[in-house]
């Protein structure tokens, strides 16, 4: 990458925690992508926006319930600290909400946000945040899986992570990428290394006859059945197009 030139992507995540994200952005693919200049990433602590003098960033739901709701002034003041309204204009911002009520996350949004210049990630906290904030700000609410956490910063993270790997350059082999479980509708094949044998159980000789067309066709039909086996939802919406289904 060219000295000076703008990341491929940048995250800004909008959070009440963000010494949760230094070990993570730090680490691993994430950290040598931001040394690299591919990845950029700006932690965004929403309570610096708070105008009171207890720094206060929610308070109790109108109409009664339990929990504190964020509110929507001190949440957009953080947003439009971070908000490039050109580059929104032009299609090349996007706000991701993390919250259980929104889209699954899967391969496929994945590799579609990685083709945004900016995310901006917003993780909610106690009973979530003040409609308003989403109606006016949030352009796509993403959910990792139909469970409630403590907040949206592990989910961002689970986001930033699998979009990361679908950015030029992130990832060393991009065949590694294409190769992933669930590319393709598909979960991946069986992985072996050495020793050939481990436990009374052997390498399969199709991988060690050197036969690449064979490898191939062997790792093809070995995707085919674990996802039949193993995930029916995935295997149901694999074969439908091919029946002339949806």
């Amino acid at each position: 990458m060219q000295p000076g030139r703008a990341p491929l992507l940048t995250f800004n995540v909008l959070t009440l925690f963000p010494e949760l994200f230094g070990p993570f952005v730090d680490g691993s693919i994430m950290g040598r992508a931001r040394r690299n200049g591919l990845i950029g990433f700006q932690a965004v602590q929403i309570r610096d926006f708070a105008t009171d003098r207890h720094h206060t960033v929610d308070d109790s739901p109108f109409g009664g319930g339990e929990g504190m709701v964020l509110r929507p002034d001190v949440l957009h003041s953080a947003w439009t600290s971070v908000d490039a309204p050109d580059s929104r204009a032009k299609g090349e911002q996007l706000t991701v909400y993390l919250s259980p009520q929104g889209r699954a996350l899967d391969a496929n949004l994945a590799k579609r946000l990685a083709g945004f210049p900016r995310l901006i990630l917003v993780c909610g906290h106690y009973e979530g945040v003040d409609e308003r904030f989403v109606e006016s700000c949030v352009d796509l609410e993403v959910s990792i899986g139909d469970y409630v956490l403590t907040g949206g910063e592990l989910p961002a993270q689970v986001l930033m992570d699998a979009v990361s790997r679908w950015v030029p350059g992130v990832v060393g082999k991009e065949r590694s990428v294409a190769g992933d479980s669930l590319e393709g509708g598909l979960l991946k094949y069986p992985q072996y290394t050495k020793p050939r044998e481990y436990l009374g159980r052997a390498v399969p000789d199709v991988l060690l006859s050197g036969n690449h067309a064979e490898i191939a066709r062997w790792r093809q039909e070995q995707r085919e059945r674990r996802t039949e086996a193993r995930r029916p939802d995935l295997w149901t919406a694999y074969g439908a197009p091919r029946k002339g289904g949806a």
